[in-house]
């Protein structure tokens, strides 16, 4: 090991025994409500350090790629609406459950507000998801963590305003993902650490009346004494499609295979890609959800953002590679997309880059499809994240070309791009930045299609401020 890498492994563990909790501890929704001064997005460490630094730290504000959508642009007021998990100050590593708004009119957000206070937790697994109802009513889905930490349902208590939040539910709920179909109310896909990380759905026509918990997917081989899942969901109009992967006997570093389900009717059947009917809960490792089949090809898949085709047709993003843990041993990452062409599933690489939680999003939009995430490298190098780059397909995926960077000599890296729902110009995607390697401040940014990048302001004074643009990366 060199001199270079023992310095990085003693700082992080350093960084790891006097930041993994975070500095101030308060009674959970102690804030709720609080308007803030300003965008700072939550930083994280993990703490599973090995040779090459933690296996993900850094600026997780619009982590995970589990919690789905984070924003949603809605044309009736021209705004569009997004939550994050922040913080209050660059010295505070306590999580908050905020959301803004950004009018597409004025050209300004509004300052952020706390929808729920997580009471001292530092982990961003907890961040919000978001939906819209059909009267515009704002919904917040607070993730919890498994059964230690609770999950909350908000909604906003006037249509497409931020300033106010009624607790509709607390109850277990990991990884969020709700989905509203216009005439029939909530869909929402979630996880529940029953055996581990198995996949759940509720309905609802109102938010306020629940179905029981339904079990979708808990996949364990004969000898297995666990299982578990991560799954990415999409939406296109009444259909409901989600990809997700199997973590061999429970262990997580291990997660592989490509699975894909969906529904047409409100989650009153599931079926294959190809609408044969699925007996739940999915239990074998070859069942017929599979897509694609990598454990016996000893490869990770971590699944990134879902889209759908002119015809319908899902398309998953993903990252692949040969173990966990950072660095060049396990090679450089593949960046794929798997596609259902209407009768097989066919996978295109894109490109490379060097973390397996470096996270973005993709653009299906008829043979154009974009891609948007951290392929570059730096500036802290095997850490999470990097320079944003915007990738392109004109044949519906099959070839891709490097189109343009979206950040350049920046000082921290960025990750977890993340796509607005129906998104309108400028604010097609957000995301925010941190240094991986130590704790750091982080910003939130969003861009538009063509590689423009905006900040939202770090500090505000007024309710409502404009957006600057970015010309370069500074503190």
């Amino acid at each position: 090991m060199s001199s270079t890498q023992l310095t990085k492994v003693f700082f992080s563990l350093v960084l790891y025994f006097t930041l993994f909790h975070p500095a101030h501890a308060q009674q959970e929704g102690e804030l709720n409500g609080t308007v803030v001064d300003g965008y700072k997005g939550i930083w994280f460490t993990l703490g599973q350090f090995s040779q090459y630094g933690d296996k993900y730290s850094g600026g997780l504000g619009t982590y995970t790629a589990k919690h789905i959508p984070l924003a949603i642009y809605a044309p009736a007021v021209q705004k569009t609406f997004f939550v994050y998990g922040g913080t209050t100050s660059e010295s505070d590593r306590y999580l908050l459950c905020m959301i803004g708004s950004y009018d597409h009119k004025t050209k300004k957000v509004s300052k952020p507000v706390v929808v729920h206070d997580k009471g001292g937790v530092d982990d961003p697994h907890d961040n919000p998801s978001l939906a819209i109802d059909d009267q515009g009513h704002l919904w917040v889905f607070v993730s919890g963590r498994g059964r230690r930490r609770m999950g909350y349902k908000y909604r906003s208590t006037e249509p497409y305003q931020i300033n106010a939040f009624e607790q509709i539910t607390e109850e277990e709920m990991t990884y969020p993902q709700p989905k509203f179909i216009a005439g029939k109310g909530f869909l929402n896909l979630f996880t529940k650490y029953t055996g581990l990380r198995e996949l759940y759905f509720e309905t609802s026509p109102d938010g306020f009346e629940w179905t029981e918990d339904k079990k979708l997917a808990g996949i364990r081989r004969e000898g297995d004494t666990q299982g578990g899942h991560y799954q990415i969901s999409g939406q296109l109009g009444d259909k409901i499609g989600f990809f997700f992967n199997w973590h061999p006997d429970g262990n997580v570093d291990r997660r592989t295979n490509i699975y894909y389900m969906q529904t047409t009717d409100f989650g009153e059947t599931w079926t294959t890609i190809d609408g044969k009917p699925l007996t739940l809960p999915v239990a074998e490792v070859n069942s017929q959800p599979l897509a694609a089949e990598y454990f016996s090809q000893e490869i990770n898949v971590y699944i990134k953002d879902v889209g759908f085709d002119e015809n319908g047709h899902p398309v998953a993003l993903f990252v692949s590679g040969p173990g966990h843990q950072p660095g060049p041993e396990n090679g450089p990452r593949s960046w794929s997309v798997i596609h259902w062409t209407g009768d097989k599933w066919e996978t295109t690489k894109i490109t490379e880059s060097d973390q397996n939680y470096d996270s973005g999003s993709i653009w299906v939009e008829g043979n154009e499809w974009t891609v948007v995430g951290p392929t570059d490298n730096s500036p802290q190098r095997w850490g999470a994240g990097g320079e944003l780059v915007q990738w392109k397909s004109r044949d519906g995926g099959r070839t891709w070309v490097r189109e343009r960077q979206i950040t350049k000599n920046s000082i921290r890296n960025h990750n977890y791009a993340r796509r607005v729902v129906s998104g309108a110009e400028p604010f097609r995607f957000f995301w925010a930045d941190g240094n991986p390697d130590a704790f750091s401040k982080s910003r939130l940014y969003f861009g538009d299609s063509r590689g423009r990048v905006w900040a939202l302001p770090y500090d505000m004074k007024g309710d409502e401020q404009r957006v600057k643009r970015v010309k370069a990366f500074r503190d």
